[in-house]
């Protein structure tokens, strides 16, 4: 027996609302998706200040969060009081994701297109289309540092092999192994959830098979590659960049770096031996830099 009455049991959201200054809103944007949100959105709160509102499916830890946007404001650079004030309310389902699905918009660098996997779009051939669940700000192909891997990647990489330090969601892997299908990927990442979503987003566009994913670093056995990836952070890539040029034989692609940390990573670099010219690239305020 059927009954078209509604469900007196409606599902609860819970929003963290983080009141910025608004130069912190891609760090604090960043923080909250590392700390679990589902998705977030901006809203100017009042003049001068703006407020970051962050959705999850259970109510928010706190201490969590804390340290999530504490980790992201230091990576930005930015000071603790960037935020002002944080709050959470209960939100009734209305459908709030579905909406910020429809207005999350595919990102075109060079030939690669990343998109969402309910995004209709249609692959042309001089275009290759790269479907993400979003999820990680660092790895869906909205942030700078991934732009400005994938743009080295095509610029760079001719087949043969590569190594993609630090994988995240899995997309540099994923670009080269659709770029060259007979290439040899393998993709590497020191925490294990990031490795199953990436071994997920490489099943989503049918390169799973291509790809060699696992849970770790940069290893004595670690095979050299022509192309190395590692779309970092600059405090993690300064201790690594001896082992990662260990296993460079062609090009090492350096991203996730501000533009005011440039200087540390090519001093380093100069330590390492390495004295021909570096190409640097910038996207705002990040900078790739290719050896």
């Amino acid at each position: 027996m059927s009954s078209t009455q509604e469900s007196p049991f409606v599902r609860l959201w819970y929003a963290l609302d983080v009141d910025i200054e608004p130069t912190a809103g891609e760090a604090v944007e960043y923080g909250l998706m590392e700390a679990g949100a589902l998705g977030t959105e901006t809203t100017d709160s009042r003049a001068q200040q703006q407020r970051v509102s962050a959705y999850f499916d259970h109510v928010p830890d706190r201490e969590l969060v804390r340290a999530q946007l504490a980790e992201a404001l230091r990576l930005y650079a930015l000071p603790s009081s960037s935020i002002s004030e944080m709050s959470v309310r209960e939100v009734a389902d209305q459908d709030w994701l579905g909406e910020w699905k429809k207005s999350w918009q595919p990102v075109k660098t060079g030939r690669f297109i990343v998109a969402p996997p309910w995004s209709e779009i249609a692959e042309a051939s001089d275009q290759i289309v790269i479907r993400i669940e979003p999820g990680m700000a660092f790895g869906t192909g909205t942030h700078e540092t991934t732009r400005l891997c994938l743009a080295a990647i095509e610029k760079y990489f001719e087949g043969g092999s590569l190594l993609d330090v630090g994988t995240g969601t899995g997309i540099l892997a994923i670009a080269a192994a659709k770029l060259f299908p007979d290439a040899q990927i393998e993709a590497c990442d020191t925490d294990a959830e990031a490795i199953e979503i990436a071994r997920e987003n490489a099943r989503l566009n049918g390169v799973a098979e291509r790809i060699t994913f696992r849970v770790g670093t940069i290893e004595e056995a670690t095979a050299s590659a022509d192309v190395v990836c590692a779309n970092l952070t600059a405090d993690v890539i300064v201790p690594l960049l001896s082992a990662l040029l260990g296993v460079t034989c062609g090009r090492l692609i350096l991203s996730g770096i501000l533009d005011s940390q440039a200087q540390a990573v090519n001093d380093r670099l100069l330590e390492c031996g390495v004295t021909v010219p570096n190409e640097m690239v910038q996207d705002g305020e990040w900078v790739a830099i290719i050896v």
